[in-house]
């Protein structure tokens, strides 16, 4: 099976050409800035504004603003695939950005150089997780105060200042550490452990209930850093002239979250704002995925799409001239080469409106990453060896899978009931697996061939971009 063939150099200049042409064509007209913020390792169902437990007011605030996804989704569970699609347009395998701590193909564009023709500026402010800059060329910031990578509220206000007197667009990421373990900022009092409710996939444990407080009130922290940003922003008087996105990332790295193609682990929140634009206390429905971000960026701002890119662009969702958007969305997992990984554990996933297929190449294996390796794992582990029949089945039927799953989304959230041997699903599944092969093939995806070709997307295993952060080194087994 042969890649698909990347574009030349003549094409990008052409289009280089072109995205000048149209950018003069509408000079005048203001194209909007783009603020776009992101949380790390968070469970979408967690925030309060979601319904979670974990307090949200800003971003409850933000939705009542604008626009909340019921149904967004990435096509990895893990921090640098996501980043690198989300940046990009580009399903992970097609950009070569696969595995985690991996790196894009130096012929791959991001969307700081689709603006770029526009008078674009772009700015990445907190945690990066991508590679090579060559492909990412954005002016990188980082709290300066925090040993993590966060976001500086003082170099987003700078760059407002700067924008405005220069009166030039601008494309503001900023990318938050947070909630991502060993989940030590907030304030866990706010979550007693004995009172917070586990979900259904979690054995109850002591020391599963105290990760449980911290994490929640690290995703309410997580909140406070969207408020100083959005404060900032009102400050600037640039409020009603700027798409705001909120995204939540992967799931947690508690099991069947993150490093999961379960629902819990592909699905993420999705709040935006773009006042005249996006009706007030909108909910949509529509599928949409992180490659998706950046053709909605572009139409917004009056830029052509890419022939390249994977996504489309969901504006017409966002102005209400559209209900839905996507018929399916795509999932991947890469187990070989990631911390306390198996050394190889290929997944790939499609869902449609309600239901979720998987395939798991090697369900001979046993499945294991960080989560395996924690301790309140260890603990489940205990349990189970004591009797716990629960304990038991979860440790079990996260260490073990089938060849192939399948779930009703809508009956079952958290996918724990398969349905691959129900016969009145046949058809659900054919077609699923169907549609799943073609993208497969068209991404250039060999599957276990794929899988263990890993190793060559991954330079410096341990970060790709060179993230050495203290924090970093604490957690390095949950990266």
């Amino acid at each position: 099976m042969q890649p698909p063939r990347r574009p030349s150099r003549v094409v990008f200049t052409a289009f280089a050409l072109l995205l000048g042409t149209m950018a003069a064509n509408a000079a005048a007209t203001t194209p909007p800035n783009f603020l776009l913020i992101i949380a790390d390792d968070c469970t979408y169902r967690d925030l309060g504004v979601y319904g979670g437990q974990a307090r949200t007011p800003h971003l409850d605030r933000l939705a009542a603003e604008g626009m909340k996804f019921t149904r967004c989704f990435q096509a990895a569970p893990m921090c640098s695939p996501t980043r690198h699609a989300l940046y990009t347009g580009l399903y992970p395998v097609k950009s070569g950005a696969y595995p985690n701590h991996t790196f894009a193909h130096d012929w791959v564009r991001s969307i700081a150089h689709y603006l770029a023709p526009a008078g674009y500026t772009s700015h990445l402010s907190g945690k990066t997780h991508v590679a090579p800059e060559s492909v990412f060329p954005f002016a990188r910031t980082r709290l300066a105060a925090d040993p993590d990578p966060n976001p500086d509220p003082a170099a987003f206000a700078a760059v407002l200042r700067d924008s405005a007197a220069a009166k030039k667009p601008w494309l503001f990421i900023a990318a938050s550490n947070e909630p991502h373990s060993p989940w030590n900022k907030g304030n866990p009092a706010a979550y007693p452990p004995g009172r917070v409710e586990l979900p259904p996939v979690l054995v109850d444990a002591p020391d599963q209930r105290d990760a449980f407080s911290r994490y929640l009130a690290e995703i309410t922290y997580f909140d406070s850093q969207v408020g100083q940003l959005l404060a900032e922003l009102d400050r600037s008087g640039q409020r009603d002239n700027t798409v705001v996105v909120v995204l939540s990332e992967q799931g947690n790295s508690f099991p069947f979250a993150k490093w999961t193609c379960y629902d819990a682990g592909l699905a993420s929140g999705c709040i935006v704002r773009w006042p005249g634009r996006v009706a007030p206390g909108s909910v949509t429905h529509a599928l949409v995925e992180y490659v998706d971000v950046v053709p909605t960026f572009l139409e917004a701002a009056g830029l052509p799409r890419p022939g390249i890119l994977d996504g489309r662009s969901f504006l017409p969702v966002l102005t209400g001239r559209a209900t839905s958007h996507k018929s399916h969305v795509f999932g991947l997992m890469t187990t070989r080469g990631i911390n306390n990984g198996s050394p190889y554990y290929g997944i790939r996933s499609i869902r449609d409106i309600r239901y979720r297929y998987i395939l798991n190449f090697t369900p001979e294996a046993i499945f294991e990453n960080a989560a395996t390796a924690d301790s309140t794992f260890k603990t489940w582990e205990k349990m189970a060896a004591a009797g716990d029949a629960r304990a038991r089945r979860l440790v079990e039927d996260y260490r073990r899978r089938p060849a192939e799953e399948l779930y009703d989304c809508e009956a079952d959230p958290w996918n724990r009931n398969n349905l691959i041997a129900d016969p009145r699903l046949a058809a659900v599944r054919a077609d699923l697996r169907s549609r799943l092969d073609t993208w497969m093939r068209a991404q250039g995806d060999e599957g276990q061939v794929t899988e263990m070709k890993a190793l060559e997307r991954m330079p410096k295993r341990g970060g790709a971009d060179g993230e050495g952060t203290a924090k970093k080194k604490k957690k390095q087994s949950a990266n």
